[in-house]
């Protein structure tokens, strides 16, 4: 007859006990780094790619006389392409 195991809800079972001194860096960390927008249906319909987004956004930002200062101040220092 088999034994049963009796364990608290928070316990696992012994072979899921993890060894945590072997874990290693998670190289797809900088992916998740990224900045995520999600768009409406009808406007994703529009723009089929993040180069035509980016495009149009761009536009958008340097039509704004407020905005226009800020865009350049991003691009002298290098953050925006």
């Amino acid at each position: 007859m088999k034994k049963k195991l009796i364990l608290d809800k928070d316990d696992l079972l012994p072979e899921y006990d993890l060894d945590y001194s072997k874990a290693k860096p998670n190289h797809f960390s900088d992916r998740l780094k990224r900045n995520t927008i999600i768009l409406y249906d009808d406007v994703a319909n529009v723009f089929e790619t993040s180069e035509s987004v980016n495009r149009v956004l761009r536009a958008l930002i340097q039509s704004l006389p407020m905005l226009e200062n800020i865009n350049k101040e991003k691009q002298v220092s290098g953050v925006m392409p």
